[in-house]
């Protein structure tokens, strides 16, 4: 996408599609949205060995629902309405920096284990 003089233009190289313009527009725009949220769930997903399908996907529900709470936490109180459209500034609290300050206050409430011993017998 091209932005230029408060006009878009986007560029789509498709072949041998009987296909409108709007509709590959608007299944470009879905597979966009879609893959947008997988990439930022891999950001926040807890990775775990655990074999169990009813943790594995709590897990995945638990990293979508911190995406939830970031966007959320970014459109109420990092952005701002500005000509009938809202300016939003998620570069100045990035879901990575929300993730590392949730680790620093469990690392303070539950502290982190620096070194593992056997014991002995």
């Amino acid at each position: 996408m091209v932005k230029y003089a408060r006009r878009e233009f986007f560029v789509y190289a498709v072949y041998k599609v009987k296909l409108t313009l709007q509709l590959i527009h608007d299944d470009y725009r879905l597979r966009f949205g879609i893959e947008s949220s997988y990439r930022m769930k891999n950001q926040c997903r807890i990775k775990t060995t655990i074999k169990n399908p009813t943790i594995r996907l709590l897990f995945v529900a638990l990293a979508f629902l911190l995406i939830n709470i970031w966007i959320d936490l970014v459109w109420h109180y990092l952005s701002r309405l500005k000509r009938s459209t809202r300016q939003v500034f998620s570069h100045l609290f990035t879901l990575k920096q929300m993730l590392e300050f949730l680790r620093q206050a469990v690392d303070r409430n539950y502290g982190v284990a620096c070194e593992v011993c056997l014991p002995s017998g």
